[in-house]
């Protein structure tokens, strides 16, 4: 099974009146979309900040982007979140608030980290029923690998989740959740807009940089005895020209030069042998 994945897409809102701005807009996400979207994977997923501030028609243009080409998940960021109330914008997606699956490769849970039209605060907050749902969901995954999919990291795992606002609230005992995992678990982020991948335990956090920061996304492959994870980057001179022009004319962004990281933060093998150590 192959799942293909981004995060912080950061679609915007633009003022039309600034030269080249909008073809840059719509060379840089139709050639990105494009190109993921031709990925052979069984599942697309988004972590998160899809858009810039979660407004009506930059849903709608992204979505128009996406169609119903593949089987598409998005899991809400903070960004997703700062224009419409959480039931409407789910209306207008079709997705799902959190939810998860289990397949015969593997059990697959989508978080909910984000707060609801809150400016100040843009980490991560899940609320009692959510997370007494994903205890029940680790507890009951048992052996079988489970990936979980959030926009926020978990507290000082990857880099930046230390900082404020960096994480799902530290004071949400995350840590204890997972620990009641048996088999191998995998915990894919965004947000912090570097990548990023740590071991802890049974446990490997895998954060993903923005894409205008670093155009690129993420393909994991789960084979019989390991999880794949591979970095595929989308370079052009093309790319990172509208890249430049869109995030140097938008609010509510600020450009990470430094966001794609060495070998080890973006690639990664997890053994699913009994006994194996993780690579």
């Amino acid at each position: 099974m192959k799942i293909a994945l981004f995060s912080d897409l950061h679609y915007p809102a633009v003022d039309e009146r600034i030269p080249g701005l909008l073809e840059a807009r719509a060379g840089f996400y139709e050639e990105f979309i494009g190109q993921f979207l031709q990925v052979d994977a069984d599942l697309h997923v988004s972590l998160g900040d899809l858009t810039n501030y979660g407004m009506p028609h930059e849903l709608r243009n992204i979505f128009s982007l996406i169609g119903d080409r593949r089987d598409f998940i998005h899991v809400l960021g903070n960004h997703d979140n700062y224009t419409l109330p959480k039931e409407e914008l789910l209306a207008l997606t079709g997705q799902k608030r959190y939810h998860s699956f289990e397949t015969e490769e593997a059990v697959f849970a989508f978080l909910d980290t984000s707060r609801e039209l809150d400016f100040e605060r843009w980490g991560g907050w899940m609320e009692d029923e959510q997370l007494e749902w994903f205890e029940h969901i680790i507890q009951h995954s048992e052996e079988k690998p489970l990936l979980v999919f959030a926009h926020h990291p978990v507290f000082n795992t990857t880099t930046g989740s230390d900082r404020d606002n960096g994480s799902i609230h530290p004071d949400i005992d995350m840590r204890s959740l997972l620990s009641q995992k048996k088999g191998i678990g995998m915990f894919f982020n965004g947000h912090m807009h570097c990548d990023s991948i740590v071991k802890e335990d049974n446990w490997t956090f895998v954060q993903t940089a923005a894409c205008l920061d670093q155009p690129s996304f993420r393909l994991i492959d789960i084979q019989d005895e390991a999880i794949i994870v591979a970095a595929i980057d989308l370079e052009s001179d093309e790319f990172r020209k509208n890249a430049a022009i869109i995030y140097d004319n938008i609010n509510h962004f600020t450009h990470r030069p430094d966001a794609c990281g060495t070998d080890m933060h973006r690639n990664c093998a997890v053994s699913l042998i009994p006994s194996s150590p993780v690579l």
